[in-house]
């Protein structure tokens, strides 16, 4: 029986190890519902007074998913949008979420409550959060910029990570397919009640299996000479320190250091590195039993070098180094809050919080001929800075079973680029000058909840949310004469969207049903889109202002050339469906669904309108079948399904298809345990889901992984 319920929802499918006492009938989801808090809210909500979907994962749940990283245990929740390939296996600048069909970088996430999304790139690096340290997920779905501003549109996920508990240490390894391994380990200190630490070092690699498809509609064309596999090695160390320096006040102090590299270019004379710092220190201090203050401060340096690689086009067709970069950047930030629960005059509880934060970066890319000298420079160094003022009030009806939460945010978002150049090879260097870009947002939020008995309630929200563009769509312009390029476009601004939801949740001794609708309008979207042949001049002319030699205009201009842009609408519709029954101490049914309908409804560019856009499965199921022959043990079935869909809007199908996965638990000792899990167990060949714009970017999914580990604590 799972500990985490609605909005109640679990990870589908996914059974906890079995504790000694699992085979005792379960208790009622409302008897769990009281004990779950949901802290990504920044009011400590419980989990069945939220208005917006929510999903808890916890621990038990994280160790049981036949995956091997939190993304890919992630895209198995209704609304996720994450293909069936690792996060390892694909390009660092490509690590993302995407929520409800929104778009990559539109949600926000949080490590212990704090931002983590990639200060350049807007995307997520999950090589910061390695399976060991991870105690429990909270995924909020839905616009929350009232709550956090930036990245607040699909949602928050916030990941708890493990905290010390008593002074003892684990350790844990895995080893599978593909010469996948992972090794982790742990020490917890108590020092006394006023200090605690917990040290702990994960270690990641791989071998990879190959990222382009070898199957319709790919072909093995596709494998150049000196192509191989996306090989990956991560490591990941970080120090927590949690103290109380007097009765009323505690505080906290989190160090860590993360590395990645990876070959997800396919070549292995062009390897990628990020090295990432950061530390973080707040605390919250009780100012009455009913008062409180917190602060918060973080830091995180990283270091980002990448190179790209391709063919000779004529013999002896080598591989060679065509474009490196180099993107160091930096974000630091801080925020304050104060939290009154008030009870009186209709109002339950009020907070009032403050925010600010700086993003840092510059970029470097250097194009490359096949004999290593240089062909152009492009260069950018700029700055984003967010300042936010929080208000939200929740009220709890006497006369109705109604409780209401009403927040508003004002966000002020201002962008400079003092330094925009492009030199090419022999020629001096061409300045941009791009102006100062500036934006204040008002984002409010309405959330409701009625119970219309104990085991029943429904729910409403309605919010507005925004995005500002990342460093990477205004600073890094990329690409080849035989791929293609992708200009930056400096003079970008926020995108605004306005959404709201409803639901409806039945809880019942041994279950769940939820079911919420969505409805979410992107206005001056921001994406890329590739010039058509009708604008080729348009074309040229960029590639020109960008310094990019093979973008001249001798034959009528070159096209393969993306830009990004505001000049489009979005809308996302859809449903989502979670559904668990314990069916009796033995067996427990799991099924999840998501219908999601995304369009441009506007656009400026040659993006077509309604029609479903690229990487965004209209249709994906999971379903799973977990049975408990003895307390120590369990084994877990599942199947998901995904879908007809397209790679680019309206272009590149991707078939529908369906992958099997097998997970088994077995509780040794008290102390000890082992497992084994296989993904993709009929070792399917297909292609899953992705957002680009030509064939040769097909991506074959996982193929059958198998893997076997053990956790210990002693």
């Amino acid at each position: 029986m799972r500990s985490c319920g609605r909005r109640l929802a679990c990870l589908l499918f996914a059974p906890p190890i079995l504790s000694w006492a699992q085979i005792a009938p379960p208790p009622s989801y409302d008897q769990k519902l009281n004990d779950v808090v949901v802290n990504a809210t920044r009011s400590d909500t419980p989990l069945d007074q939220m208005s917006l979907n929510t999903t808890i994962l916890t621990k038990e749940v994280l160790e049981s998913s036949p995956d091997q990283t939190i993304d890919q245990v992630l895209k198995n929740v209704p609304g996720v949008f994450l293909n069936d390939v690792p996060y390892y296996q694909k390009d660092p600048t490509g690590q993302s979420i995407n929520v409800r069909g929104l778009g990559y970088g539109r949600t926000l996430v949080l490590i212990d409550g704090l931002p983590a999304n990639d200060a350049f790139y807007g995307t997520v690096q999950w090589n910061l959060v390695p399976m060991s340290s991870i105690e429990s997920v909270e995924f909020v779905r839905g616009g929350v910029s009232s709550l956090y501003g930036n990245y607040g549109m699909g949602g928050v996920i916030n990941i708890n990570t493990k905290t010390p508990k008593n002074s003892s240490q684990d350790a844990s390894a895995s080893y599978g397919s593909f010469g996948t391994g992972n090794v982790a380990a742990s020490k917890d200190i108590i020092a006394s009640d006023a200090m605690q630490m917990r040290f702990s070092a994960d270690y990641f690699s791989s071998e990879g299996f190959q990222n382009y498809a070898t199957i319709s509609p790919g072909s093995p064309s596709n494998i150049k000479n000196g192509m191989g596999t996306d090989a990956v090695k991560n490591s990941n160390i970080r120090l927590q320190n949690y103290f109380k320096p007097t009765q009323d006040t505690t505080g906290f102090l989190r160090m860590g250091y993360s590395t990645m590299a990876d070959l997800s270019n396919n070549y292995a004379i062009a390897p990628n590195l990020i090295q990432t710092a950061d530390v973080a220190a707040g605390s919250t201090t009780r100012l009455d039993v009913d008062k409180k203050t917190q602060v918060n401060v973080y830091y995180q340096n990283t270091n980002f070098y990448k190179q790209t690689a391709n063919n000779l086009t004529a013999a002896p067709n080598k591989p060679y180094i065509n474009a490196n970069y180099t993107d160091p950047y930096s974000t630091v930030g801080a925020s304050a809050q104060y939290t009154h629960d008030l009870k009186a005059a209709g109002i339950d509880q009020y907070i009032l919080a403050v925010d600010a934060r700086n993003i840092s970066a510059s970029n470097q890319t250097n194009n490359l001929l096949s004999t290593g000298a240089v062909s152009s420079v492009n260069y950018a160094q700029g700055q984003q800075n967010f300042y936010g003022l929080l208000g939200q009030l929740k009220s709890n009806a006497s006369a109705i079973p109604l409780e209401a939460t009403l927040a508003a945010r004002v966000d002020s978002w201002n962008s400079q680029t003092p330094t925009y150049y492009n030199a090419s090879s022999g020629s001096s260097p061409t300045y941009q000058a791009v102006p100062n870009k500036s934006k204040t947002q008002l984002s409010p939020s309405l959330g409701l909840l009625y119970k219309i008995g104990s085991d029943w309630d429904l729910r409403s929200a309605a919010y507005q949310a925004f995005h500002a563009p990342s460093m990477n769509n205004t600073l890094r312009s990329y690409g080849n004469s035989v791929s293609g390029y992708t200009l930056a476009n400096p003079n970008l601004t926020p995108e605004t969207m306005t959404g709201y939801e409803i639901g409806t949740d039945y809880r019942w001794k041994a279950g769940f049903a939820q079911l919420t609708a969505f409805n979410n309008y992107i206005q001056n979207a921001i994406t890329s889109y590739k010039i058509t042949n009708a604008n080729s001049a348009f074309a040229t002319s960029l590639c020109n202002a960008a310094g990019i030699s093979g973008c001249s205009a001798g034959t009528g201009g070159y096209t393969n050339v993306s830009y990004y842009t505001n000049q489009q609408n979005l809308l996302s519709r859809g449903l989502e469906l979670q559904y668990h029954h314990d069916i009796n101490p033995h067996w427990g049914l799991d099924g999840g669904y998501s219908y999601t309908n995304t369009i441009l409804t506007w656009s400026a560019t040659s993006d077509p309108i309604n029609t479903q856009v690229g990487g965004v499965p209209r249709n994906m199921a999971n379903a799973g079948l977990t049975y408990y022959p003895v307390p120590q043990a369990s084994l877990t079935t599942t199947v998901r399904y995904v879908g007809n869909s397209w790679m680019a809007t309206g272009s590149l199908p991707v078939p529908a298809y369906a992958v099997v996965g097998l997970k088994a638990n077995y509780q040794v000792t008290p102390q000890a345990a082992v497992f084994a899990s296989v993904v993709n167990l009929f070792n399917r060949q297909y292609v899953t889901f992705n957002i680009a714009s030509q064939a040769s970017a097909y991506q074959a999914g996982m193929p059958q992984a198998i893997t076997v580990g053990a956790r210990i604590n002693f």
